[in-house]
């Protein structure tokens, strides 16, 4: 029969154990001024929701806003641009997905999926998908692309008045921020 009994532990075998648990601690340690300066800076928190009155916004006027280091439209539209967001088949659009942080990811990029709980206001965040780009306001005044929403001028991507990429290199539509309605004028976004 063979001796199954392990040796006894000595001194050295606890100090092997202490050295490598006293290592592993301050490996943690060291690292840890690390990790967290990878947290937001109290800037970014501050700015991680605000709240939008949107009283003062005209019908067809856009206001931009700043939330999270962003751009932020809010767009009072027209009846006539919401029954031309509306007329749009989904068939026609280059990302049918809605990207709309309210709504489950795989909505489709319906104007009303789009749009918030009032068909006249529609809340974007103001990056153009492609390279970041901050798009320039469709008016009457100032026609900007095909669509009447947006335009990136840097390589031409263009948005409708849904915010809905039509044509152009950028590969999504503009995203829809986290938004909650606090009453008929005033929302929070974030």
């Amino acid at each position: 029969m063979a001796d199954t009994t392990a040796p006894e532990p000595t001194r050295r075998d606890f100090l092997y154990i202490a050295t490598g648990g006293v290592a592993a601690v301050g490996a943690g340690l060291a690292a840890w001024p690390f990790i967290d300066q990878m947290n937001p800076s109290s800037a970014v928190l501050a700015l991680a929701s605000i709240d939008v009155d949107l009283s003062p916004i005209q019908v067809g006027q856009q206001v931009v806003f700043n939330w999270r280091g962003h751009p932020l439209f809010v767009r009072r539209r027209t009846p006539q641009e919401i029954a031309t967001a509306k007329a749009v088949p989904l068939s026609e659009l280059i990302d049918p997905i809605a990207r709309n942080a309210n709504l489950p990811d795989n909505a489709p990029a319906t104007d009303a999926d789009r749009a918030a709980k009032d068909p006249q206001w529609l809340i974007v965040v103001g990056v153009c998908t492609h390279l970041g780009c901050t798009p320039t306001v469709s008016t009457p005044q100032v026609p900007q692309g095909e669509y009447g929403g947006w335009l990136c001028h840097c390589h031409g991507s263009q948005y409708d008045v849904a915010g809905r990429v039509r044509k152009g290199p950028a590969p999504q539509n503009l995203a829809v921020p986290p938004y909650t309605f606090l009453s008929p004028t005033k929302v929070k976004v974030g």
